[in-house]
């Protein structure tokens, strides 16, 4: 396979990487030192790789880096700061919303996009707009709830 020269903007940050044409958009954040993009089922099925392209959130495995070229990737670590959590994260550790960690960056990065696209979700919304990313210990109501109200906190004005 060919090689190619892909040209992103990851969290702000113009970077470029040399991407092989079947290599995935996750292989190639992840070489680039992205571990915040989780490496887990690379078929789709489980959420931890999620990122934001170009505003709408999608499983990395599942996009071809070359796809990717001149795109807008947002990860968990584009969301907020150490100092300056955004809310889906605050609320996720206030509502406890995280357990082991494992799924939580594409929750968050998936909550972020379905709260950028309807602030003021439902939970029918939520559920739907997070039914991509699978966790093992929360049992997924602390999740919603932690969504619900980081979103009620975005249209007060009380963050990001």
């Amino acid at each position: 396979m060919s090689d190619y020269e892909i040209r992103l903007v990851v969290n702000g940050k113009s970077e470029t990487v040399t991407a092989e044409g079947g290599e995935t958009l996750l292989r190639a954040l992840r070489r680039m030192g992205h571990a915040d993009v989780k490496l887990s089922c690379e078929g789709g099925d489980c959420g931890a790789c999620a990122v934001i392209l170009d505003g709408v959130a999608v499983n990395a495995c599942l996009v071809f880096a070359v796809q990717a070229d001149g795109c807008e990737v947002t990860t968990v670590r584009g969301i907020g700061t150490e100092d300056g959590l955004h809310p889906i994260q605050l609320r996720m550790i206030e509502k406890g919303g995280v357990q082991c960690g494992f799924c939580t960056p594409g929750v968050i990065v998936s909550a972020k996009a379905l709260i950028d696209e309807n602030p003021d979700p439902t939970r029918e919304d939520i559920q739907r707009g997070l039914a991509g990313n699978l966790c093992r210990c929360t049992g997924y109501k602390k999740i919603f709830e932690a969504v619900e109200a980081a979103a009620g906190d975005i249209r007060k004005g009380d963050g990001a």
